[in-house]
C-alpha cells in the first residue's frame, strides 16, 4: 500500500504489537455491541483491524464480522487469532466493498492515521443507511507516572508520526455533515504488565520499530529503568459514535 505513512512498515513487527498492546475494556465493548446493535444476521467491518484486538472481543455478538487491514503481517497475525472471518487488504480511504455492504464500521486505536475526510466519505459510503461507526482509542493516562515517563520517550521520537493527541477527535464525527446522533464515552481501563509487556508496548510503537537498531536498543534500556517493578498501564478510553444520514 504505497500511500500509507512511512512509520506503517513498523507494524510489521506484529508479534510484538499483539504482546504489547491493551485491549479493551469490557463496558466500552458491550457499548458498541448494543449501539451498533451487532447481532446474527448483521454485518460488521472492523477497519484497520491489526492484529485482531477490537476484533476478537466483537466475534461474541454473533454479526458477520469483516477485517480490513493493509499490513500483510498484521493481517497474518489476525487469521491466525481470529479464524472464521474474512480478511481483506485495503485502507480506510479505498475501502474494497461495494456501496451499504455493512451495518456498521468500526476503528480501533487507527482512525489518527487516516485521511480523515477520504476515510469518513468511504465509510459513510460502505454503511447502510442510518449504520452506525465507532471509533475507539486506548488513550495512555499521563495522571500515572510510569505513563508520564513512557510518553517522554514517545515525543522526543515521533517526528512526523501521526498520533491520536495531535487532534480533538471529539469534534470529528458532530461536524461532519454524513454522521448524526454523534456521541461520546468515556472508560477507565488498566493493562496488566510487567517489565517486559511494558517493553513490547513501547518496541510496538510504528515510529520505534521503525528507527535503526541502536535507537530500539536505547528505547528499550531506557523503558527498562522506569518500568522495572511495573504491575500495570492505566488508561482513558475514548469511544466516539455515530450514524450514516442517509444520502439525499
Amino acid at each position: 500500500m504505497s500511500d500509507l505513512h512511512p512509520a506503517t512498515r513498523g507494524f510489521s513487527a506484529a508479534d510484538l504489537y499483539e504482546r504489547g498492546r491493551p485491549d479493551y475494556p469490557a463496558e466500552a465493548v458491550a457499548a458498541i455491541v448494543a449501539e451498533l446493535g451487532l447481532r446474527p444476521g448483521r454485518t460488521l467491518l472492523d477497519l484497520a483491524a491489526g492484529t485482531g484486538k477490537l476484533t476478537r472481543l466483537l466475534q461474541p455478538s454473533g454479526a458477520n464480522i469483516l477485517a480490513v487491514e493493509p499490513v500483510r503481517e498484521m493481517r497474518e497475525q489476525l487469521e491466525r487469532r481470529v479464524p472464521g472471518i474474512a480478511t481483506l487488504a485495503g485502507t480506510a480511504e479505498r475501502i474494497p466493498l461495494t456501496d451499504g455492504f455493512v451495518d456498521a464500521v468500526t476503528v480501533g486505536q487507527a482512525f489518527h492515521w487516516f485521511d480523515a475526510e477520504r476515510a469518513l466519505r468511504e465509510i459513510h459510503r460502505i454503511l447502510k443507511p442510518g449504520g452506525g461507526v465507532a471509533l475507539i482509542w486506548n488513550a495512555r493516562d499521563e495522571r500515572d507516572p510510569l505513563q508520564r515517563a513512557l510518553s517522554e520517550i514517545f515525543d522526543e521520537l515521533e517526528g512526523d508520526t501521526p498520533r491520536r493527541k495531535q487532534r480533538d477527535w471529539k469534534t470529528l464525527l458532530p461536524e461532519s455533515p454524513l454522521f448524526e446522533r454523534t456521541s461520546r464515552r468515556l472508560f477507565e481501563y488498566a493493562q496488566p504488565v510487567d517489565e517486559q509487556t511494558v517493553v513490547d508496548r513501547m518496541l510496538s510503537t510504528s515510529f520505534i520499530a521503525a528507527a535503526p537498531a541502536e535507537v530500539r536498543t536505547d528505547v528499550e534500556r531506557r523503558v527498562r529503568e522506569v518500568a522495572r517493578d511495573a504491575t500495570q498501564l492505566p488508561y482513558m478510553t475514548e469511544l466516539y459514535l455515530g450514524f450514516a444520514v442517509a444520502a439525499s
